[in-house]
């Protein structure tokens, strides 16, 4: 029997822009009833590419705040690693609001693929999504989808050593 793993957080936050988290996790049921599988984002991410999943504010096409510099699946789920836009107002203004707190979530925009409904549960097992979009949001569906972390270093890169962790709820 393993160990349960802790609360985990989604996204780290730098004052220069960077962010970096779990755009979704693996196995966890979300409060639409849909739980993506392991693998449900290789297909879209090898087909896409980062330039064609944008990072946007509460899911709004006209709201991009930044890019994605990195996409990844893991383990836990997929791991996301972008950058604000500092010369986007909306961009800032994240910045501000992700400092203090005030917002913090984070959700995935995608079309699902393959699919299949539990008939006991009425889960939805994602087993492939076309990955649309990465959205920094107020209410996340995932519960678990928060920050995790803040950076006061402004000049150094992104690195571990110079977060500050907020507690998980």
């Amino acid at each position: 029997m393993h160990a349960p793993l802790p609360p985990t957080s989604r996204l780290a936050l730098y004052p220069d822009g960077a962010i970096e988290g779990y755009a979704s996790l693996f196995g966890e049921v979300d409060q639409a009833r849909d739980m993506v599988m392991p693998g449900a984002f290789t297909q879209t991410l090898k087909q896409r590419g980062l330039r064609k999943i944008p990072m946007l504010f509460q899911h709004d096409p006209s709201e991009p705040v930044g890019v994605w510099l990195e996409l990844v699946e893991d383990w836990r789920g997929l791991k996301a690693r972008g950058r604000l836009i500092p010369d986007v107002s909306r961009a800032r203004e994240l910045l501000s609001l992700l400092k203090a707190g005030a917002i913090d979530g984070l959700s995935i925009g995608y079309r699902t693929v393959r699919g299949q409904i539990d008939p006991k549960s009425r889960v939805r097992r994602l087993y492939q999504v076309d990955l649309w979009e990465i959205s920094i949001v107020t209410f996340p569906l995932l519960n678990g989808a928060r920050v995790s972390a803040v950076d006061l270093h402004t000049s150094e890169p992104p690195t571990e050593k110079g977060f500050i962790r907020k507690p998980s709820l």
